[in-house]
């Protein structure tokens, strides 16, 4: 370990690897170290045993549930936009080569008093909705035509509206659409987590129509993707592209003491003691208490089902959002749901995760409205954690650190930390100009 190092990388959280992966890549000598002994961090996948062991110490789980070797159980639940970010990366890095695979998520849904109805994302789809009435369809359809017309450079598509002025709200207004329309428009399709976006300039929420539009349309019945044997092998692929590039890895290697020189830089790190030094370091929060602050909390609850989510078509993945305003909260609720057909849970079994911002006194409270959806549970498995973000940008101290995972069930916003990351680090915006190396190799395993 006694060694000089362009960079090194604290934590095996999908966040911490994609730097990784990128920085070797791009020349630069890394080392990447966990103190956990497995891959993934806070976004890693476990077996059943481990996920009693990190949940119930000592208890063993029931037999009922099957082998647990059979589960990859994901801590955290996210789901990839077909067309988003991180799907970028991974075709324009080709880590997809590393057998990687993905499924087609099955179905995204949005839950409206109490029931649940298919997300329209497109004009067709509008028109055919129980959401709304028969003209509130068609207001609904042009809106969405509008959005998926729009180009920044054509003012012929714009209609008199300067998006980069003009509030949401009054796109909506134009449009005339009614407050449950822009409730399922703004937070199931643009995945906003509550209305602030209504009063702040429309461009960005036009960008995540568009953007849900088009991963629609790749593969055409969802939106999102999902890599077999759970979100776990993504940091994994990424370990791998850094290893391919002289990447250096070690899991189960203790942070003892970060090293500062004279001008309050991250020159190093000593472990076991012995010490490598850096130019600067890359991390997940938990290594940096004392440059990150306090966001909030998320509480998640992982459900082991035996059937399939009511009223979803007998779908063997689904994405279920909660406005805020349905279940009389600040924060949506979120539901994620895979199964055996991702290779995470035996025959028959299915994995349900409902995750919210918490905002009272009994976190566990909070998801009530997700898990009135989901049906019966075989067992369950609540989490309350704290989520952190760093007070400085790094530019100064040369400590890079990522943001937690929020209560979302896409990857988004983790996208963004990716890419604001390594801006700051490099300098630079990550380069897209290159043409993509692979698809991202999603398959309808349903015939469709």
């Amino acid at each position: 370990m006694n060694d000089n190092y362009d960079a090194i990388v604290l934590g095996t959280g999908l966040t911490e690897c994609v730097i990784s992966g990128l920085l070797s890549v791009n020349g630069y000598k890394v080392l990447h170290m966990d103190k956990n002994n497995y891959y993934g961090g806070e976004c890693a996948s476990l077996n059943l045993e481990q996920l009693f062991e990190k949940f119930r110490p000592g208890k063993t789980p029931s037999d009922s549930l099957g082998r647990s070797r059979d589960y990859n159980i994901d801590l955290v639940p996210k789901f990839l936009m077909a067309n988003g970010k991180l799907v970028k990366i991974l075709r324009r890095t080709g880590v997809t080569r590393y057998n990687m695979e993905f499924m087609l998520c099955d179905g995204s849904y949005v839950a409206k008093s109490t029931k649940i109805h298919k997300v329209p994302a497109t004009d067709v789809e509008a028109l055919k909705s129980p959401l709304m009435g028969l003209f509130e369809k068609r207001r609904c359809r042009k809106f969405l035509i509008y959005g998926q017309n729009y180009k920044e450079d054509e003012p012929k598509t714009h209609e008199g509206l300067d998006l980069n002025k003009v509030p949401m709200k009054a796109v909506y207004d134009k449009f005339s659409l009614q407050p449950d329309t822009i409730e399922f428009i703004g937070h199931a399709i643009a995945l906003y987590t509550n209305d602030e976006y209504l009063e702040q300039p429309a461009l960005p929420a036009i960008k995540r129509l568009q953007l849900y539009e088009e991963s629609l349309r790749m593969y055409g019945k969802s939106p999102y993707v999902y890599p077999l044997y759970g979100l776990g092998e993504l940091p994994q692929v990424f370990a791998r592209l850094s290893a391919v590039y002289g990447g250096t890895y070690m899991l189960a290697k203790p942070v003892d003491k970060i090293v500062f020189n004279d001008k309050g830089e991250a020159c190093g790190v000593v472990s076991e003691g012995e010490t490598a030094n850096c130019k600067f370091i890359v991390g997940d929060p938990s290594y940096f208490q004392d440059k990150v602050k306090k966001t909030g909390r998320v509480v998640r609850c992982i459900c082991i089902l035996n059937h399939t989510i009511p009223n979803t078509d007998d779908a063997k993945s689904v994405q279920i959002i909660i406005p805020q305003n349905q279940c009389k909260r600040k924060n949506d609720v979120y539901v994620f749901m895979t199964s055996f057909n991702h290779k995470v849970a035996p025959q028959g079994k299915y994995i349900a995760i409902v995750s919210t911002q918490v905002e009272t006194n009994n976190p566990e409270d909070e998801v009530k409205a997700g898990l009135d959806l989901i049906g019966a549970v075989e067992d369950k498995f609540f989490s309350v954690v704290d989520s952190f973000e760093p007070v400085q940008d790094g530019k100064n101290d040369k400590c890079f650190i990522s943001k937690s995972y929020d209560a979302q069930s896409h990857f988004e916003t983790v996208g963004d930390d990716i890419l604001s990351l390594y801006k700051r680090i490099t300098g630079q915006d990550y380069d897209w100009s290159a043409e993509p190396d692979a698809e991202p190799g999603a398959e309808d395993k349903h015939g469709n």
